[in-house]
C-alpha cells in the first residue's frame, strides 16, 4: 500500500517559480497589497493595467493559503440561497451581489484566457447533489430562485442525474452551467506570473510586522524591509497573521480537508462525474467530489486532516468512496491536505475601510476562486476612483465576531465526531 502523504496535490502539480525573494530595503509603490492569493493578485493586475505601481507581500509563498489549497470549484453565487442574500443585505444590495457573483465564473475564465493561464480550467458546470429527500427539496428551491434570476441552472433527476454523477446514491443534482473547475494553485500562480509581467514586485516569505500611517500614505514593515505606499489592500483572509491588524477578530476560522487518490483508469472510473463537473452533496457536513485532469479522485469535507492519523483519513475516504462509487473497488489514496476558511455568522463577506486608503476583505466562506477574482478587481477600482459603487457590497463597520475562537473549536469538534461516525459506519 502506498504511503499516505501530507501534501497539497495542487502544489505538487504546479511548478515552483522564483519571484523577487523576501523584501529587503525601502520600496516605493502606489499600492501595497498584503496577501499573494487570488484577491490580492487580481487587484494587482487591475491596478497595473491602470498604470499603478504595485508591491505584493506574503508571509509564505504565492498561493500558500486558501487560494492554492481549495477544492478548485469555480462557483457562481454565495454559499446561501439568493433570496437569503437579499433578505440579509436588502433587495438592492443583495440583488447586486447575486448578479455579480452569478457572473463571477465568466470573469475567472476570461482572466484565464486573457493571460494564457494553464490550470486545468473547465467551464462545464458544477453539481450540487441531493443525498436525501430533504436535500432534493432544498435543491428544487435553489433552482427556482436562480431561474427567477435568469441563471442557467437545471435540476437533474432519474437517468440524467445518474449519468452526470456516476452514482445511484443521489436523488437529484443541481447542474449550474455557469460554473466549472480548475487547479487553484496553477490559477493563482498564473495570476502572479501575469502581474510580474506587468511590473509588479512580489515578495514571498515577507510577513508584515507593522502597518502605520506615514504622512498621507502608509508604511508596511516586514523583516529587513518596508514599503511606502499611498494605499494598502489587506487580502489575507483566513491566513491573516500577526498583531499588526485586528482583522482576525472579524471572522472565525474553519478547516477543510481533502484526500486525493492515485490516477484512476477504466470504465468504473470514467463513469464518475463523466462530464467533468465538480460536485458537493447536501449533507450538513458536506462531502465534495471531483476528478482532476489526470483522473485522480478528490474527496473533501469540513474539518482537519493534518491532526489525525492515516487510518482515520483512509477510513473516512473509503467510506465516502464506497458509498457513492462502490464499482471502483479499493481505491489507493495518495495525498491529503488541510486548508483554512474564513467564516462569518451569516455566510456573507465583509469589506472594510478602517482608514482612508486602507481596505480589507474577510469572509469568503469557502468561495474564494470566484469571489476573490471579483473582489480583487472591485477593490482596485475603488482605490482608483474613490467610488463605493465599484464595490459588490457596501463597506461594513468594523465589528468583531463574538466568540470567534470558541466557534472555531466547536465546529472542529463537531466535524471530527461526524467523521468518526462515518469511519465507524454509524452515520454517513
Amino acid at each position: 500500500m502506498r504511503q499516505l502523504q501530507q501534501a497539497c496535490l495542487w502544489e505538487t502539480l504546479t511548478p515552483h517559480e522564483a519571484w523577487s525573494g523576501p523584501l529587503e530595503g525601502e520600496v516605493q509603490a502606489d499600492v501595497c497589497i498584503i496577501g499573494a492569493g487570488i484577491t490580492g493578485l487580481s487587484a494587482a493586475l487591475h491596478l497595473l493595467e491602470q498604470g499603478q505601481t504595485v508591491c505584493v507581500l506574503d508571509a509564505h509563498d504565492v498561493g500558500h493559503g486558501g487560494s492554492g489549497r481549495n477544492v478548485g470549484l469555480v462557483n457562481a453565487g454565495t454559499w446561501i440561497k439568493p433570496d437569503d442574500v437579499e433578505a440579509t443585505l436588502g433587495r438592492r444590495h443583495g440583488s447586486r451581489l447575486n448578479t455579480l457573483l452569478g457572473q463571477a465564473p465568466a470573469e475567472v475564465f476570461a482572466q484565464i484566457r486573457r493571460y494564457g493561464i494553464g490550470c486545468q480550467a473547465r467551464n462545464d458546470g458544477t453539481l450540487h447533489m441531493a443525498h436525501n429527500a430533504a436535500g432534493l427539496a432544498d435543491l428544487r428551491d435553489r433552482e427556482a430562485q436562480w431561474r427567477r434570476r435568469g441563471a442557467a441552472v437545471e435540476l437533474l433527476t432519474g437517468a440524467a442525474c445518474a449519468e452526470y454523477c456516476g452514482t445511484d446514491r443521489i436523488t437529484g443534482a443541481l447542474l449550474d452551467r455557469r460554473a466549472g473547475t480548475l487547479d487553484p494553485m496553477a490559477y493563482t500562480r498564473g495570476l502572479a506570473r501575469a502581474a510580474t509581467g506587468l511590473g509588479a514586485r512580489i515578495h514571498p516569505h515577507s510577513p508584515v510586522q507593522a502597518l502605520a500611517r506615514a504622512g498621507h500614505g502608509w508604511q508596511v514593515h516586514s523583516g529587513q524591509g518596508a514599503v511606502s505606499a499611498q494605499k494598502v489592500i489587506i487580502a489575507t483572509g483566513a491566513y491573516t497573521e500577526g498583531e499588526w491588524t485586528q482583522l482576525q477578530r472579524h471572522y472565525f476560522r474553519g478547516y477543510y480537508l481533502q484526500v486525493a487518490s492515485v490516477p484512476l483508469q477504466g470504465a468504473a472510473a470514467d463513469a464518475v462525474l463523466r462530464h467533468g463537473q465538480g460536485s458537493w452533496d447536501t449533507r450538513k457536513v458536506l462531502s465534495s467530489i471531483r476528478r482532476d485532469a489526470e483522473g485522480r479522485l478528490l474527496l473533501g469535507s469540513m474539518g482537519r486532516a493534518d491532526n489525525k492519523p492515516d487510518w482515520f483519513i483512509r477510513g473516512w475516504a473509503d467510506r465516502i468512496q464506497q458509498h457513492y462509487f462502490p464499482a471502483l473497488g479499493k481505491v489507493e489514496w495518495h495525498l491529503h491536505w488541510t486548508g483554512c476558511i474564513d467564516f462569518t455568522p451569516d455566510h456573507l463577506m465583509r469589506l472594510f475601510e478602517p482608514a482612508p486608503g486602507l481596505v480589507a476583505v474577510t469572509g469568503y466562506n469557502g468561495r474564494g476562486n470566484t469571489t476573490g477574482t471579483l473582489v480583487g478587481k472591485a477593490l482596485a477600482q475603488f482605490l482608483l476612483s474613490g467610488d463605493s459603487q465599484a464595490l459588490p457590497i457596501p463597506l461594513s463597520a468594523m465589528q468583531a465576531v463574538r466568540g470567534a475562537g470558541l466557534r472555531s473549536s466547536l465546529y472542529e469538534t463537531g466535524f471530527s465526531l461526524y467523521h468518526a461516525g462515518q469511519c465507524l459506519r454509524v452515520i454517513l
